[in-house]
């Protein structure tokens, strides 16, 4: 049917207004009519209207006058439209100012926290973590394991393991990344290319190996009982040794300004553990970590918790900067360690909550190497750098730019390669240069044999922790001397050394005996050779003119031996 329209409807509808200029009120009717059109029309999806309640009135989208009300724009996903009311993003041009800072405060003064005038040699150093109280428990605990396993069937030899010879199974672990083999049982096979003779010298394979079976940090008639309880700790099998590991860590040490927080696998032939650890970023020494044991029913995430439980004010201080990985940064954990007095910078993911996006002036594709944008909101600066791939970098401890360059190979059109320099924000350059120090720690790590068991892994990994720190402790106190530190491998062949209880000039080496094949004839002439040389075969008792056979000796063996290639009889009598 035609709807006709007279001049007052056509003005009221085009102004929204009637022409003397008062607002039209709806009647009854036409809201009726309103809520019949907004029933048909489902312009936000269900995922739109739960981010316009969780992120409140500002985050609403704007609208579009209809009749009588305001109709929201349609569109097909909130993110996929521009946040035209908040700032765009700036560039590298546009001066930025870095936030206050809390003044450096930490509790103790930064290094290491033992008498420096002392002379300290490798094992006193590894014994400040594996100390003597601490390997008795650990002897207690596996010798009462092993008697378990005996009583329920377990085939094996096994004797009490006592305090000194603990050290020395922890010297043939250290040894073990001294000198890599594709497997334990390796190091005590004999007359192969790969033989060693070290280890067969301070205890045999049968011994090593059910150390090993047995190890048990925790003592294994409580950890039963406790396994009937809804409040088992899965950790208690380990936890005495991290405990005591992780007090030691912390009373030897106290950290700089610079921290970095990483994750850290620690994997076994069954599956792959994590662990979550605090380090001091100028030479990677583990301050704090925890173990990951599954996840928990907390307000937030685990990255986040996470961090919250390594960073401890009460024994760090104040004034701290921690840098992070993407895994741990969130604009929610800055702001809260802001509160704490302690700074942050890592890097980001932009689809995590509260970072900005959708915003004028960003990134593309096609930006040029060395393009910077950036947003400061309050304390956080959010940082985007165009290198070969882009870089988002997010801090409450930097200005977005401060005039920094980095030094870049590029191909030029002919072919030639040259480097140019590149302006850089300082966030990416702090973070590139205190997360370096992590790099640098995990050379150090290289025990890397897997066992079936989580917590014996994570015994081997607290022995590598336990050797690093005793290192770095070494560095560091031969700094505050002013001598030259021994080289990493230096310090682990004496620390394995006075483990075993051996010193590193009086370590047994085995001598090869030479059985090397000589001429039994000595004259130069060839006919003669064959009569003079002739001997019968050791071996295989045969003597052939025509061939010569036998003009073979063994030097140390003098023993006259066939050395032809279709019958070597002396290869086959040294095998």
């Amino acid at each position: 049917m035609k709807r006709s329209l007279n001049v007052h409807k056509a003005l009221e509808l085009f102004y929204g207004e009637d022409p003397e200029g008062e607002p039209i009120s709806n009647s009854s009717s036409e809201e009726e009519s309103g809520a019949e059109y907004e029933e048909e029309t489902d312009w936000t999806s269900e995922a739109e209207q739960e981010s316009d309640e969780e992120n409140g009135p500002s985050a609403r989208r704007p609208t579009q006058r209809g009749y009588g009300r305001s109709i929201p724009m349609k569109s097909s996903s909130l993110h996929a439209q521009p946040h035209h009311h908040l700032e765009p993003w700036r560039t590298g041009n546009d001066p930025d100012t870095a936030p206050l800072m809390s003044k450096f405060m930490p509790r103790r003064t930064p290094g290491a926290q033992v008498d420096t005038h002392a002379a300290y040699s490798p094992i006193d150093l590894f014994q400040l973590y594996f100390s003597t109280s601490t390997v008795q428990t650990l002897c207690r605990h596996t010798n009462r394991y092993a008697a378990k396993n005996k009583e329920i069937g377990k085939k094996y030899t096994w004797a009490d393991v006592e305090v000194e010879e603990f050290y020395k199974f922890l010297g043939l672990i250290i040894y073990t990344s001294l000198v890599s083999l594709p497997s334990i049982v390796d190091y005590w096979k004999q007359n192969t290319i790969t033989s060693v003779a070290f280890p067969i010298t301070v205890m045999t394979r049968n011994r090593f190996g059910a150390l090993l079976w047995n190890i048990h940090p925790g003592d294994p008639e409580e950890d039963d009982e406790r396994k009937r309880t809804s409040a088992y700790d899965k950790l208690f099998r380990i936890k005495p040794l991290t405990d005591s590991i992780l007090s030691a860590c912390q009373a030897y040490y106290h950290p700089r300004k610079e921290l970095a927080i990483y994750e850290r696998m620690v994997a076994t032939k069954a599956k792959t553990g994590r662990m979550f650890v605090l380090a001091d970023s100028s030479n990677g020494y583990t301050v704090n970590f925890n173990v990951y044991v599954g996840k928990t029913h907390t307000l937030h995430r685990l990255s986040y918790n996470a961090v919250m439980q390594l960073i401890q004010p009460s024994y760090l201080g104040s004034g701290y900067h921690v840098y992070m990985d993407n895994f741990f940064t969130s604009p929610q954990l800055f702001l809260d360690l802001a509160s704490m007095k302690i700074g942050a910078c890592g890097r980001y993911r932009d689809n995590m909550k509260g970072c900005p996006t959708g915003r004028k002036n960003a990134l593309t594709r096609k930006s040029e190497r060395g393009t910077v944008r950036w947003i400061r909101e309050g304390s956080l600066v959010f940082v985007k750098w165009k290198d070969t791939e882009e870089v988002s970098v997010c801090s409450t401890i930097h200005p977005a730019v401060s005039g920094e360059i980095v030094k870049r190979r590029v191909k030029e059109e002919g072919g030639h390669w040259a480097v140019k320099n590149f302006s850089c924000p300082t966030p990416v350059i702090a973070y590139n240069k205190h997360m370096r120090g992590v790099d640098h720690m995990f050379q150090y790590y290289s025990t890397h044999h897997r066992t079936t068991r989580w917590y014996r892994n994570i015994f081997l990994h607290l022995v590598d922790v336990a050797a690093t720190n005793a290192y770095i402790l070494h560095c560091d106190i031969s700094a505050s001397k002013q001598v030259k530190p021994m080289a990493h491998k230096d310090f682990q062949n004496e620390l394995v050394s006075q483990l075993c209880g051996v010193g590193s000039a009086s370590v047994p080496i085995q001598k090869s005996v030479g059985h090397f094949p000589i001429a039994i004839a000595t004259v130069t002439d060839a006919s003669l050779k064959a009569t003079q040389g002739r001997r019968v075969c050791q071996r295989c008792s045969q003597v052939d003119k025509k061939r010569n056979l036998t003009p073979w000796k063994c030097q140390s063996c003098n023993v006259a031996l066939c050395l032809i290639v279709d019958r070597n009889c002396f290869a086959e009598w040294h095998t």
